[in-house]
C-alpha cells in the first residue's frame, strides 16, 4: 500500500513538472500580444509568462501545505 502511494505521488509530481511549461503560457490573447511585442523589438512581453508562473505558484503552495497536513493527520489516525 505504501509503495503504491509513493508511486502515484511520484508520477503526479513528475507529470506536474513536465507539463508546467504548458500551463505557463497564459491565455491566447496575452501570448499573441507578448509574441508581437517581442517580434517588434519590445521587451515588455518577455516577462509575461514568468509573471503568470509567479502568480500561479501560490495556489500550488497552499494546496501542497493542505495535502501535507492532511496526510500527517491521516497517518496519525491510522497509527492509533
Amino acid at each position: 500500500m505504501k509503495n503504491t502511494n509513493k508511486l502515484y505521488t511520484s508520477i503526479t509530481l513528475i507529470m506536474i513538472c513536465i507539463t508546467q511549461k504548458l500551463y505557463s503560457q497564459g491565455c491566447s490573447m496575452c501570448k499573441a500580444v507578448a509574441e508581437s511585442n517581442i517580434d517588434s523589438g519590445f521587451t515588455e512581453g518577455s516577462g509575461l509568462n514568468a509573471g503568470i508562473l509567479y502568480i500561479m505558484i501560490f495556489p500550488y503552495i497552499l494546496i501542497s501545505i493542505f495535502v501535507f497536513f492532511w496526510y500527517k493527520h491521516q497517518k496519525k489516525i491510522r497509527k492509533n
